[in-house]
């Protein structure tokens, strides 16, 4: 079974983009190439991988992901902080 991360990117306007895979530095190199990225990346720029969990599944993952994006940006800022 591979191993899934949950990351968070802070993108250059300073918004927050989560999601997940199995190679956060390939993932993160696709969403700045703009192939194969996120649409959440147009007009805006990838600039920091600012959150890596490891330890998951990809179900366990996405349950994760979906979590924090219902987090607000304070509540995400203070998950950062920690």
């Amino acid at each position: 079974m591979s191993d899934w991360f949950v990351y968070m990117i802070r993108a250059t306007d300073q918004s927050l983009y989560t999601g997940i895979t199995t190679d956060v530095e390939r993932r993160f190199a696709e969403h700045q190439s703009g192939r194969a990225g996120a649409k959440y990346f147009r007009g805006r720029s990838p600039e920091q991988v600012v959150l890596v969990e490891s330890g998951y599944d990809r179900s366990s993952a996405s349950i994760r992901e979906a979590q924090i994006k219902k987090l607000s940006r304070e509540q995400k800022l203070e998950l950062l902080a920690s």
